[in-house]
């Protein structure tokens, strides 16, 4: 399934350089004025996992195929939005399509690069995003509770949308939503508030190993959970080197263990509680992405529909006994291969092969 993350922010916060070093391209224009980007860049991507690498070598498999991750490069967001200004609600619409969305902070001082606010603040500037979001959900609850519109919606997208007014209108944490209603639900509500967030703190090359004085109030506001230090500009640079060990002397050299990516692909599972199975053979070994808590017959479901109707049986084995066997044939002799039924839960790393009837 993937999943996938919309980058926004204010204008000229970096934003596409973040997106073209995700996506390894220079797909999105980036440039130092407002509103560079019009219609939403995408890029699809990956995801890296030694597992799967390893899996590849065991089956000799001929094809390695990743689980990947989109990134969707929205344009700069200003006050005022949800009533149309600078580029409006266009690009508020874009949000409502994507999984999550990475809120891109402005945590560096330049003078070559333009702030469309006088100074750096990223706590105001993520409340000023945050509002808008409150703002255009406010607009679309009120004309979905109108008389002439309710008869279309149900009584559960009602009390939640009821819910939602009362906590927007009296500043209330929108996020109480979460405890009292289920997910599925708060999903098909469309509301811009609920959507799962992780924060990017942009820095200069100096801050990106102890952060500065913008992320250290940043955290302390917003807490370190689901916050990520990255400079963008060097993570563009490190995907301008196509040589492994020239890529992990650079990052040793400014002092960070990881790139961006798996960084945010880490927080980015934790946040929408994702995990992986593998198939592996000889033909291919391929990674895929599942729900957290998610059943044997739903996992055939994502392979194929028809996996998921005829289910039987998963044939079982976990990374690690795939791994010290050598592959099936030693763990099916070893005892470690299981065959599991319509209400195993499948754990993160199990290598799958489903029995099923057509």
């Amino acid at each position: 399934m993937g999943f996938k993350c919309g980058i926004v922010g204010l204008p000229n916060v970096g934003k596409s350089t973040l997106f073209n070093a995700l996506t390894n391209s220079s797909k999105a224009q980036a440039a130092n004025f407002p509103f560079c980007t019009i219609e939403p860049n995408i890029g699809i991507v990956p995801v890296p996992d030694e597992r799967l690498d390893k899996l590849v070598l065991i089956s000799k498999s001929k094809k390695k195929i990743n689980t990947t991750i989109s990134f969707v490069d929205i344009a700069g967001l200003v006050k005022g939005a949800s009533k149309g200004e600078g580029l409006g609600n266009k690009f508020l619409s874009h949000i409502r399509e994507v999984d999550a969305i990475i809120h891109m902070i402005r945590c560096f001082d330049s003078n070559n690069i333009q702030n469309v606010n006088p100074n750096v603040d990223p706590v105001r500037d993520l409340e000023i995003i945050e509002t808008e979001m409150k703002l255009a959900d406010l607009d679309s609850i009120q004309k979905r509770l109108d008389k002439k519109n309710r008869k279309n919606v149900d009584e559960v997208e009602i009390s939640i949308l009821e819910k939602a007014l009362d906590l927007i209108n009296n500043d209330k944490d929108i996020e109480i939503l979460n405890q009292e209603f289920e997910k599925k639900d708060l999903r098909l509500s469309g509301l811009l508030s609920l959507k799962p967030k992780l924060f990017v703190c942009n820095v200069d090359e100096d801050s990106i190993a102890e952060g500065n004085k913008y992320t250290t109030e940043f955290i302390n506001k917003y807490s370190n959970q689901n916050t990520i230090l990255i400079s963008a500009e060097i993570e563009n640079q490190i995907n301008q080197l196509t040589d492994v060990d020239e890529k992990k002397k650079f990052m040793e050299m400014i002092g960070i263990k990881e790139t961006g990516l798996n960084n945010l692909i880490k927080k980015g599972y934790s946040l929408l509680s994702l995990e992986t199975f593998f198939t592996s053979g000889p033909e291919e070994s391929r990674a895929w992405t599942i729900n957290r808590n998610c059943t044997a017959p739903k996992a055939a479901g994502e392979i194929h529909s028809d996996f998921e109707k005829g289910f039987i049986r998963a044939e079982t084995i976990s990374y690690i006994d795939f791994v010290e066997n050598d592959g099936w044939v030693k763990s099916k002799e070893s005892g470690k291969m299981r065959l599991e039924g319509k209400d195993y839960i499948v754990k993160d790393g199990d290598i799958l092969n489903f029995r099923f009837n057509t």
